[in-house]
């Protein structure tokens, strides 16, 4: 199974990493911090704090993805991108079987413990506070999450360029934090974690196929 993707290397990554950090992030720990923390308070810090820690998150993963891409012929890089993929797309699409029809509330009980852990031990008032709260919730929740994951697969890809990626990647994660805090609470009400799982498992399955045509080409 190959998926066509367009010609331009830029265009390509952008295009690839925007949909797959959009359907990741939609429904996901962070995302439920995001709204619940617009909810107490200003929407304008809490966008800043959250989106610095998704950015600050995406330049690692990405430094990561392509540190794998300077060790490594482009050949077998090519061929472990088609691989992790594959294994990536193949595991959202098991772990989509197993989920019940709560799942981005158990999401969201579990990012408002973190929330009210944190705003217990110390009052948060001033707009720094807000920001740093926000920031380092986000920065602790995002690391290990399957967002990172999917950004590192997407950067051992040598078809797509790092700009395209990080273009992509920013934008996603901007749209979907923008979503969290302005209209977080109907669009996690109406989030279904499984169908999410699953079209990002298609869609990494996807990317796994036209790698594999790469290698083989």
């Amino acid at each position: 199974m190959t998926v066509p993707l367009p010609s331009d290397p830029s265009l390509a990554a952008f295009g690839a990493s925007l949909t797959a950090i959009t359907l990741a992030e939609l429904g996901d720990k962070t995302f439920f911090m995001a709204l619940i923390l617009a909810a107490r308070h200003r929407a304008r810090d809490v966008f800043i704090g959250s989106f610095a820690a998704l950015a600050a998150v995406t330049l690692i993963s990405l430094g990561l993805g392509y540190g794998l891409r300077e060790l490594l012929p482009q050949q077998v890089m090519t061929w472990l991108a088609a691989a992790l993929f594959m294994g990536f797309g193949f595991k959202l699409l098991i772990d989509a079987r197993g989920m019940g029809a709560g799942e981005a509330k158990d999401e969201e009980k579990e990012a408002e413990k973190v929330v009210n852990a944190a705003e217990n031990r110390r009052p948060i008032s001033s707009t720094s506070a807000v920001i740093w709260e926000a920031f380092a919730l986000v920065f602790i929740a995002e690391l290990g999450d399957r967002t990172q994951f999917a950004t590192i697969f997407l950067a051992t890809a040598p078809a797509f360029t790092f700009a395209g990626l990080l273009a992509g990647t920013l934008s996603g994660h901007a749209l979907v934090t923008w979503l969290a805090v302005s209209a977080g609470k109907w669009i996690g009400g109406r989030t279904i974690e499984q169908l999410l799982y699953r079209l990002s498992g298609g869609l990494f399955i996807a990317f796994g196929g036209f790698s594999l045509h790469q290698a083989l080409a």
